[in-house]
Parts: C-alpha cells; structure tokens; sequence
C-alpha cells in the first residue's frame, strides 16, 4: 500500500480509472460532485426557510421588552436545537461513512446493516436528547442567564422541542445511509415534507391558535414525524443497494459497534464542543445592555445563508471520499475534496460580498421595527462575511474527514482551537470595559480562521485517509 503522502502526489497527476457503483458509476469528477451537492443545497434553502420563518413569526408575537425576551429565549432554543441535531449528526456520520464504503466495495449486505442499525442507534440518541432536555432546562436557563421574562419564552420552547428528537435522530440516520450510497434525493423529498409542515403547522399554531412559541415548536415536531413517514415509505417500496430488510434491522453487534467506533468521538467533540459553545452564549446573555443574545442569533440566522452552499458541497466531498476509500484509491478521494474545497470557497466568499450590502434589509426583515437589534447585528454580520473562506474551509475539510471515518482526528484538532479562542480568550477579555458582542464575534471568527489553516495542513498531511471504518 502506498503511503498518504504519495497518495497525495500522485492525486496532482493522473486520475485512475476508478467506477463507482450505484448512480455514481461512470460520471466525471464535477458531475458527481453536482449530482451530490445539488438536493443538499436545495434541501438547505428549505431549511433555512425554515429558521426564517420561525424568526419572522417569533418576532411578531409581541412588540417592546417583550419581543426582546420572545427573540433571546429564541435564540437559546436555537442554540440548543443546533446542538441535538449536531448530536444526534454524530450517529449518521458513523452510518454515512460504514455505508459509503460497503457500497465502494460492493457490499450490499453490509449497506442495509448499516442502514438498520444506524436506525436504532438514531432513536436512541434521539430519546437521551429529549430525557437530557427535559430534566435539564431549569438548570439550562440559570446557566445561560435569561430574564425571567425569557426564561418563560424559552421553557415553554424547549419543552416541546424536546419530543422531536426520536424522530429526528431516526430521520438523521437513515438520511446519513441514502446519503453515503449516493441518494441526496430522496433526503431532499423528505425534508422537504418536514419543512413545508413544519412552517405552515408552526404558523397556524402561534399566530392563529395564540400558542405563542410553544407553537412554534409544536411545528416542528410535527414536521419530524412527517418526513420520518415519507422517508421509511420511500426505503419499503424500493429494492436496490440500500432497502429496508429483515436482516438488517436484527440486532448486529460488529456493525454497531463499527458505527458507534466513527460516531462516538464525534459525539465527545459535539458534547464538549456544545459546552464550549454554552459559555459564549452565557458570556453574550450577561453583556451590558439589552437584546444583546437576540441580535447574536439575528446575525447567525443571516449568517446561515452562507452555510447553505458550504455543507452542500461538504456533504459531497464526505460521500465521495467515504465512496472512493471504499473502491480502494486514494487519490480520487484526495481529489473529490479538493475540488469540493474550491467550489465552496468561491461560492461561501460570493455570498459574504452580499452580506456587506444586504445585511440591514435581511435584520430588519427578522426583526421588523427594532433599531436595537439592527443597530447590534449589523456589525456581526460584517465580520461574518469577511470569515467565509476559513469558514468554507473547516465545513468541507471537517465534513470530508468525518465522511472517511476520521472522525477522532477531527475532535482532536476542534478542541485545541475552541478552548484557546471560545474558552481561554473570552474568559481573559470579557471583564475589559471595551468588550462587547462585535469583540466575542471577532473571536469566534479567530477560531474559524485557525482551524482553517490547522485543518488545510491536515489535509495535506494525509494521515486521514488511513482511517479504519
């Protein structure tokens, strides 16, 4: 076997003549990148309206104080609504890396195995987020330092958030599966039904029912059933490499534990990662002044746009190094997340230049008539459209290397940056009299821009490739 390194060499000459199996057979380079990225990226606009939507209802529940406390207990729910999806993300990366390559190698068995049991272990990561929320919010609350006023917004948010995450955490799983076998598609139907149900349910509920936030959160588990129906259908009438089947779903204790092997460090990083994340949050709710946590999740919703690209084209970049590993080259797989790396590069950068002159329309658009919280984000966003590059950077080269299994490489380089700049850094400055939101931003974009270039010599490195799946 050749070395990473002259793998990598030999990735900058002649391409091998490497055929995929399934759908990707055949196809050039670029088109497999564009068959894979493109349901993703569409998959991500609905998203995206999704979040819109939720903040457009949430900031015309109420107007004054009482839309500053709807918009920070919001924006606490958002964080932690992130947070379990990441979570229970941390199964399907197991189950997208196991299946990519069962279906590089051939392996048709081993696919629907992995499909099977990346199912079970989805429900499970699902129900220890809704006991963890449940048992947990009270102490979530003091931790982070809402008002009392949005203390009550975010309980009763979060309550019901609570119960989408079996499903959730199911649908992520069997998502991951079709994913690593070359099906962005029907990921796409199916968060499709979740997002087109969870915006009309959540809206009927708030505005029309008076449910206020809780409504808001009532669609969006709502909107998790649903594609959870229309993607198990999908997989019961089918009959290719990736199907439902009885052996499957048995319990099978090495293709478990193959998956929990990729998604458990993962898990470590995203737990630690979250808790990392939380002192911000904490370190932002105590700022001086008012609707400081509400205009931080106001940037990171205009922000989102630009992840809409990136962890489409990520997204391909993991499924195809998974898929190519499997087929037993290196170099196409070095080759696919170098060409992914470019693409969200340009397109991440072309959307920060929008940022610079749509910021205000955006923020004003989420948080109609409220010159504080414009008067805060707008700078956020600035600093946000100037990070994109290093920001394209670490989601594709992350997301790749999580795809081929190199998930605890991964949480290794995370951490050393995160709890420099988010931990070590905030805790130093935050008492200075200069310190504000636009400075914690500052050194969030810091990290990003450190892991970027820790995660391009990494890559070049190439010990990733190595990973054992």
């Amino acid at each position: 076997m050749s070395k990473p390194g002259a793998s990598i060499d030999a990735a900058e000459r002649a391409v091998p003549e490497i055929r995929l199996a399934g759908k990707l057979g055949g196809m050039s380079l670029p088109w497999q990148v564009a068959v894979l990225a493109i349901w993703p990226l569409l998959e991500n606009v609905l998203a995206f309206c999704v979040g819109f939507t939720d903040r457009l209802i949430s900031g015309r529940l109420a107007t004054g104080p009482e839309q500053v406390a709807i918009l920070d207990a919001m924006g606490l729910g958002g964080y932690v609504g992130w947070f379990f999806n990441i979570l229970q993300g941390a199964v399907a990366t197991g189950v997208m890396a196991l299946v990519s390559r069962s279906i590089g190698a051939g392996d048709r068995n081993l696919a629907m195995r992995g499909l099977g049991q990346g199912l079970w272990l989805g429900i499970a990561a699902g129900v220890l987020s809704l006991l963890a929320l449940q048992f947990g919010i009270p102490s979530l609350i003091e931790v982070v330092g809402l008002t009392p006023e949005a203390a009550v917004h975010a309980e009763a948010f979060l309550r019901v958030l609570a119960w989408s995450g079996p499903v959730s955490g199911a649908m992520f799983a069997i998502n991951a599966a079709l994913r690593g076998a070359g099906d962005t598609r029907t990921p796409f139907i199916a968060m499709l039904v979740v997002n087109i149900v969870n915006m009309g349910v959540s809206w009927y509920l708030a505005m029309v029912h008076g449910r206020g936030v809780a409504g808001i959160a009532g669609g969006t588990v709502t909107g998790w059933c649903c594609g959870l129906a229309v993607v198990s259908v999908v997989l019961l009438r089918r009959n290719g490499m990736l199907c439902w089947s009885l052996a499957g779903l048995r319990p099978h204790r090495e293709t478990l534990l193959r998956i929990l092997r990729i998604g458990a460090p993962q898990s470590l990083e995203i737990g630690c990662m979250w808790g990392i994340h939380a002192y911000g949050i904490h370190t932002i709710a105590k700022l001086p002044g008012t609707g400081n946590l509400g205009a931080h999740i106001l940037a990171i919703g205009v922000e989102s746009m630009s992840f809409l690209p990136g962890w489409a084209i990520g997204t391909a970049g993991a499924a195809l190094a998974g898929q190519y590993l499997g087929a037993g080259s290196k170099e196409m797989a070095v080759r696919a997340v170098r060409l992914c790396w470019g693409i969200a590069v340009v397109l991440m950068g072309t959307v920060g230049i929008f940022f610079i002159f749509g910021r205000d329309a955006l923020i004003e658009l989420m948080a109609p008539k409220s010159e504080l919280h414009k008067h805060l984000a707008s700078p956020l966003v600035l600093i946000c459209a100037a990070a994109q590059p290093f920001f394209a950077t670490c989601i594709v080269l992350k997301t790749s290397m999580r795809g081929a299994g190199a998930t605890t490489t991964v949480m290794r380089w995370s951490f050393g940056s995160m709890i420099f700049y988010r931990l070590g850094m905030l805790s130093l400055l935050h008492t200075q009299p200069w310190f504000d939101l636009r400075a914690v931003w500052v050194i969030f974009s810091l990290d990003l821009t450190t892991q970027a270039l820790v995660f391009a010599w990494v890559h070049f490195r190439g010990k990733w490739l190595d990973a054992r799946v």
